[in-house]
């Protein structure tokens, strides 16, 4: 079932945005920009998402939220090792970067792995019973599986945000790159459903909260969201995207407790102004960076429009000669 929803999901954005990502001012299709959005669906699309449902029916939900927060650590360290990023711990808004990211994804864990005695948030008190969420870990001898599946995961999908940087060098066109992709992933994912889903069952579908669900992760979650990463990473590198991944926590915590009455934990809050502080460094640090490599090349840039300095008295002597 897993599958069959990738496959719908990414061709949602496709039919939505057909005629906007086609137009006349695309960059020219070559080999080797085909080759990486074919990569770029297999990664993002197709093998993130199928592992991640696999992995979490494996091991449990809150494991596989848990095994997500890496995501901001991963990216840096496959950024750094194909020179996306670049760490001089002798500056101070690298090091910002570099501090920024471990508390950013430290806070992550605390909100997963600590909850804490219950918060009464200004008139909301908890006084009667919560929805709570049913998170059975499978069988000890998937467990170990599951975990390799969900780390699986967060390799893939920061290997995603890497090689999605790679190809706008190439092919700079954020819409016609996100619609190619989900092309390719609804085709691949097509591909995959049919191979691994036999029961005509599986195929069935309703007018109910799947579809709605479905819809909404297709458009929103793979199309508007892969362009918006596509803008974000081109201008600030795909490490500063990724930073604001585990802030996907506090938003679902305070709607949770605004619209389906959770229970805030305290966990949760000192988790959230962590992430917080966290997400400051970072942007601080990037800010610093960019503002500094914009004064290096407006340095070099006025010092190329220079006219050459003239000695008056050499000059002088010349025309006596």
């Amino acid at each position: 079932m897993g599958s069959i929803s990738v496959a719908l999901n990414n061709m949602k954005p496709y039919l939505a945005m057909l005629a906007l990502q086609f137009g006349k001012t695309r960059p020219k299709m070559t080999k080797s920009i085909f080759l990486k959005i074919l990569a770029l669906a297999f990664l993002e699309p197709v093998l993130d998402q199928n592992l991640y449902f696999v992995g979490m029916q494996y091991t449990s939900a809150t494991f596989g939220s848990a095994t997500l927060n890496g995501l901001p650590a991963i990216t840096f360290i496959m950024a750094v090792i194909f020179r996306l990023e670049k760490i001089n711990l002798k500056k101070i808004h690298s090091l910002a970067k570099v501090i920024g990211t471990l508390i950013t994804v430290g806070g992550a864990m605390v909100m997963t792995l600590y909850r804490g005695p219950v918060v009464d948030i200004l008139w909301y008190s908890h006084g009667g019973s919560h929805h709570k969420t049913a998170s059975a870990a499978s069988d000890d001898q998937h467990w170990v599986t599951g975990t390799i599946m969900l780390l699986s995961c967060v390799v893939a999908w920061s290997a995603f945000f890497i090689l999605q940087n790679k190809t706008l060098e190439e092919y700079p066109a954020e819409l016609s790159l996100t619609s190619l992709v989900c092309l390719m992933g609804f085709v691949e994912g097509g591909i995959v459903a049919l191979v691994m889903e036999r029961h005509k069952s599986a195929w069935a579908i309703g007018f109910d909260s799947r579809l709605l669900a479905a819809a909404y992760s297709g458009i929103v979650c793979s199309g508007i969201a892969y362009y918006i990463q596509g803008v974000v990473s081109k201008s600030r590198g795909p490490v500063f995207v990724t930073a604001f991944s585990p802030l996907s926590m506090i938003i679902t915590a305070v709607l949770g407790a605004l619209v389906l009455a959770e229970q805030v934990h305290l966990g949760s809050l000192i988790g959230a102004v962590v992430i917080v502080f966290g997400l400051y460094s970072v942007v601080w640090g990037k800010s610093k960076e960019l503002s500094a490599s914009n004064k290096i090349s407006y340095g070099e840039g006025s010092k190329a429009h220079e006219l050459p300095v003239v000695d008056k008295k050499t000059t002088d002597a010349a025309d006596i000669f």
